[in-house]
């Protein structure tokens, strides 16, 4: 439950957000840890800064970070208004409404474009075009990335949602968390695989060497990840491959397919010197299928996002060969 009316004689200065959580586990666990676990898009150390500031209530009392919760407790989480984003300006930018209310939007993403800020890429990003969209964004999900659920990599296109509302994002987060919502991509890929379909499990970690890049590490250096690969159509010394993700690694997808021996055509990180049939400006890799429960009334919604004419470009060449 959310309520955005209580002001600074409760908890801070300005207007804030009220969120109200009931405790219902039957073991007792500490406050913070908890916090951690219902609200995903606030660190652990921010979840601590709301305590010790004072903006959390257990049963009506300001609680402590160790402050164990029991079954019934009533916590109060008071968000304070958001910090201005004067070096996070809105621009006009065109972008491909899939769908859209009060809740979310899901937009079908352009190749070249950054979904977020980030240094040296302060300017120009889908996070810029939205918050022209949308005026009410920057309230959501702190400073860099209001609003963003998931990403998608510059180069990248296809569907991605992003929340409009605070509890829309933290149920949205745990669809993607929790596999509820289901993602599916498409790429072309060099060479073809051996068989049908497959998986390839293998933890992502830094590169060992080159830092700026992701590799299939030892699990003790990485995180676990798992990506399901479908062959869609043989074309000639390359494939078309479909994806679905069991986690969401940086590069996941990318990565995977660099080590399995099949990398993304035009990808300049993991497939850097490959001969290519056309010229491309990034790999070609489209996120297709979007599948959610709305985060209102938990409705299935299932997006398409139509493939760029790159794609649909590079699939004539491939096919007439």
């Amino acid at each position: 439950m959310t309520d955005t009316s209580l002001k600074h004689k409760d908890f801070g200065e300005g207007t804030g957000e009220l969120i109200t959580m009931h405790y219902s586990k039957p073991l007792p666990m500490r406050l913070d840890r908890w916090l951690v676990s219902q609200r995903p898009e606030q660190s652990r150390a921010r979840i601590q800064k709301f305590i010790n500031d004072r903006f959390v209530k257990v049963n009506g009392i300001f609680a402590k970070a160790k402050t164990p919760l029991r079954e019934g407790d009533v916590i109060l989480l008071w968000l304070p208004p958001p910090e201005p984003l004067p070096y996070l300006q809105p621009e006009d930018m065109k972008l491909e409404v899939l769908y859209e209310d009060e809740y979310l939007i899901v937009i079908n993403k352009e190749a070249g474009i950054a979904v977020h800020p980030a240094p040296g890429n302060k300017t120009g990003t889908l996070v810029n075009g939205l918050l022209n969209h949308c005026s009410d964004l920057p309230g959501i999900n702190g400073k860099l990335r209001p609003g963003i659920v998931h990403r998608l990599d510059k180069d990248t296109t296809g569907c991605i949602v992003i929340a409009k509302t605070q509890e829309s994002l933290i149920n949205l987060q745990k669809q993607i968390q929790k596999r509820i919502a289901s993602r599916e991509y498409i790429a072309i890929v060099h060479g073809v695989p051996k068989g049908d379909k497959g998986s390839i499990i293998g933890s992502i970690g830094r590169h060992p060497v080159d830092r700026k890049k992701y590799s299939v590490v030892k699990d003790e250096l990485g995180r676990y990840a798992c990506t399901h690969w479908e062959l869609k159509e043989r074309l000639g010394d390359y494939s078309l491959l479909g994806f679905k993700l069991d986690t969401g690694r940086t590069h996941q997808i990318r990565v995977h397919c660099a080590h399995f021996g099949h990398p993304i055509l035009g990808d300049q990180t993991y497939s850097r010197c490959r001969k290519l049939p056309i010229r491309l400006s990034g790999q070609v890799l489209h996120a297709i299928q979007l599948g959610l429960n709305h985060p209102s009334d938990n409705r299935k919604m299932v997006f398409q996002a139509p493939m760029p004419k790159t794609f649909h470009s590079l699939l004539k060449v491939l096919r007439a060969q």
